[in-house]
């Protein structure tokens, strides 16, 4: 949703918000909470791209979410209104009282503010929350600060993903994030090799570079298909075995046929099998994928 509803009083925070995850989950329940009591909408200010992509030229930097995927998460999540805005130098160098004036009040009709301690804005992020209270009694709006304990455990949560999701745990990320780590993706042609040893694959292109991809190996995965859940398993890397083959992302379906190319899906991941190996042969990998197969089977057992 876009900022078209501006005449109706907004109770906002502000963050990047990547990873959408518990530590911001109990500020989200709070925004909810206090927009019931005062009447207002329940809305969040995201930036994209992210300001380290801009300002350092960061082009390493990788996020849990996509732009598309915080919002959908945002969404989900029960939040009215989800503000995007567009992160360039022009808007870096706003002025603290013009980014209040133009973007908080007169773009949004921002009435209350929830806001972390840590809180900086305006040019070169010289205003903080003293700079915003003094704001907040010239503009006629509220502010509740966030404690330093739940800001805390937002920056660990999200380097614990990122730590976990890079060394392939994402079972770890998973309790981090209240919800499975996922991918979202478009299945294009790959070369078709899985299908000669009877795991035909669906080859998974991901748009976005500054996605984070977890560590190279084999998952436990689950999508939703026809509003039916699919289980599968997941290779991620070069499959050395099979020469000369770039990076890629495939995944095999159980007892699953249809056709999705050119289609759009969202792989959750639920944990993870193994580190990818080089097979001595084909024999010896086939081998090796029915015994994964057999593996996910029974992990998909225990949690269903």
């Amino acid at each position: 949703m876009s900022s078209n509803n501006g005449h109706f009083g907004k109770i906002l925070t502000i963050g990047t918000f990547d990873g959408v995850h518990l530590g911001h989950q109990k500020i989200l329940n709070r925004l909810k909470k206090v927009s019931v009591d005062k009447k207002l909408i329940p809305s969040v200010l995201t930036f994209f791209p992210h300001p380290r992509m801009v300002l350092q030229k960061n082009q390493s930097i990788k996020l849990i979410n996509t732009i598309s995927e915080r919002r959908l998460l945002l969404e989900k999540f029960g939040i009215d209104l989800i503000c995007v805005k567009t992160f360039t130098k022009e808007f870096a160098s706003l002025s603290a009282r013009d980014y209040v004036e133009d973007i908080l009040i007169d773009e949004l009709n921002t009435k209350h503010i929830i806001i972390g301690y840590d809180h900086h804005f305006g040019k070169n992020r010289t205003a903080n929350i003293t700079d915003l209270i003094t704001f907040s009694k010239e503009f006629d709006f509220g502010i509740e600060e966030i404690s330093a304990e739940d800001i805390e455990e937002v920056t660990i949560s999200s380097t614990k993903i990122r730590n976990a999701l890079n060394d392939g745990n994402v079972a770890l990320a998973n309790t981090y994030l209240g919800y499975h780590y996922f991918l979202t993706g478009k299945v294009v042609r790959g070369h078709s090799i899985g299908r000669t040893i009877n795991f035909p694959t669906a080859n998974i292109y991901i748009e976005e570079d500054y996605k984070l991809i977890p560590k190279d190996g084999v998952y436990v995965v689950k999508t939703e298909i026809d509003n039916n859940p699919i289980y599968g398993m997941m290779n991620i890397g070069h499959n050395p075995t099979i020469k000369n083959k770039p990076h890629s992302i495939e995944v095999h379906f159980f007892n699953f046929e249809k056709d999705l190319y050119g289609e759009q899906i969202v792989i959750e991941m639920l944990t993870r099998l193994r580190d990818e190996h080089k097979f001595e042969n084909v024999g010896a990998l086939k081998k090796q994928l029915n015994k994964d197969r057999q593996n996910a089977l029974n992990f998909i057992n225990s949690i269903n």
